[in-house]
């Protein structure tokens, strides 16, 4: 099965393979793309780097996990977010989040992932991008954004409960890059891998 991914504007395409060789090569090819993503954003190891080029700690303060949204606990966490206002184009924060942002490029990613550590240091685990459901489709674009072959999750509050399954943002679509070894799949949301227990909040 042919595919094709975006990576940083470029366009790489899977080679034509199928069966459990064309696996091996897909799992090869994210492995080898996530691993690109980590060395481009390796100096954000230093959380303070990461500040002087723009990213702010997700103001609510908040180590997300599962659990704390309603969610299976099993699901794991995201850590603390760090977010880059002017690649999300926020726009307005009351009442939710909301922005034009529709940059879809991981060497550049709008927002880094933190894991809090017994000595009161960050830990970079992951990175994401978010795109606004709006503005996405206001540029034209009538399918969700894709990486490796997968579509990006699709958050928007479920009005018949009290699940805040959107963090406070506007309806978006999102895209989860792990650094760590995640059990739910290097692209899925939360990362059982991923603990708060060292969030001093």
């Amino acid at each position: 099965m042919r595919g094709s991914v975006v990576l940083g504007g470029a366009i790489t395409v899977g080679l034509a393979l199928s069966g459990p060789l064309a696996n091996s090569a897909k799992a090869d090819e994210l492995t080898g793309m996530v691993e690109a993503i980590r060395v481009a954003v390796e100096r954000f190891a230093d959380v303070n780097v990461a500040l002087a080029e723009g990213y702010i700690p997700d103001p609510s303060g908040e180590c997300v996990m599962a659990g704390a949204h309603g969610l299976p606990a099993e699901l794991g966490g995201m850590g603390i977010h760090y977010l880059h206002p002017g690649l999300l184009g926020i726009t307005a924060t009351e009442p939710r989040v909301d922005g034009t942002g529709t940059h879809t490029d991981f060497l550049q990613p709008a927002i880094l992932l933190y894991e809090p550590q017994p000595d009161g240091t960050l830990a970079l685990v992951g990175v994401e991008n978010l795109v606004f459901q709006k503005a996405w489709e206001e540029a034209g674009h009538t399918e969700p954004p894709r990486f490796a072959g997968r579509s990006w999750d699709y958050m928007a509050n479920d009005p018949d409960t009290t699940l805040d399954e959107a963090h406070g943002f506007e309806p978006h679509y999102d895209q989860h890059i792990w650094f760590l070894d995640n059990s739910n799949g290097r692209l899925e949301p939360f990362n059982p891998a991923v603990i708060c227990a060292h969030h001093p909040h």
